[in-house]
């Protein structure tokens, strides 16, 4: 089944001669539970893409249906909700919250949406991640490669519809990022989740199901 359809997308920043067309009229698809790598150099406008399809970014033209429903349709509330509660987001920076432990970053998103945590799907992700001997430390008590599987546990507690992650290797060396990828290919085997992952490195890209290629605001 179709999860996203991006129909005739435009990003245009600025005008005149400061005008930069970040993106130009992209259309593709992504069916359910695969694993897409979107690459290209920097500037070629693969995260305003990501952003543009998580609805943190609004388009200059064009539609992203989740579905069979046009985000940018929808009240701010209702999208603000279902990225709440469908769309697992994964930074290149982690974007822990510094004074909060592992658990406690993991679980965020639930506390924000003010539900209960199942506490058996947290020690099973965290055990999925290899962190549970760390779910009492703070952030800054962790590595890189650590801090991210944090953040890849935030992204799956919601049990999303689809996980979004922006250069999550970036910040990395060779031996946490093929770690990060493989528990991102399990994620996607394992709890089928479908995946959109940017990246400019196309040996990381080929770990994925559909390697989609970007350059000057262009699918390629």
């Amino acid at each position: 089944m179709k999860i996203i359809k991006v129909e005739n997308l435009s990003k245009i920043y600025g005008k005149n001669e400061a005008k930069v067309i970040a993106l130009n009229h992209i259309s593709f698809e992504i069916e359910e539970g695969e694993f897409i790598a979107i690459i290209g150099p920097s500037g070629s406008g693969k995260s305003t893409l990501l952003h543009t399809i998580a609805g943190l970014e609004k388009p200059t033209e064009g539609k992203v249906f989740f579905y069979d429903k046009n985000i940018y349709e929808m009240k701010k509330k209702e999208l603000t909700i279902l990225r709440r509660r469908k769309i697992g987001i994964i930074y290149q920076f982690y974007n822990l919250i510094p004074t909060l432990n592992v658990q406690e970053n993991i679980t965020l998103p639930i506390e924000l949406d003010k539900k209960k945590v199942d506490r058996k799907r947290l020690e099973e992700i965290m055990k999925f991640l290899n962190i549970e001997n760390r779910k009492t430390h703070l952030p800054n008590e962790l590595s890189g490669g650590q801090q991210q599987k944090v953040a890849i546990g935030r992204a799956l507690i919601i049990n999303p519809t689809i996980i979004l992650a922006d250069e999550p290797t970036g910040n990395l060396d060779s031996k946490s990022s093929n770690e990060i990828i493989q528990l991102l290919k399990k994620a996607n085997q394992e709890y089928k989740q479908t995946i959109i992952m940017i990246t400019h490195n196309m040996e990381i890209a080929k770990e994925a199901n559909r390697i989609i290629k970007m350059e000057d605001g262009k699918i390629v």
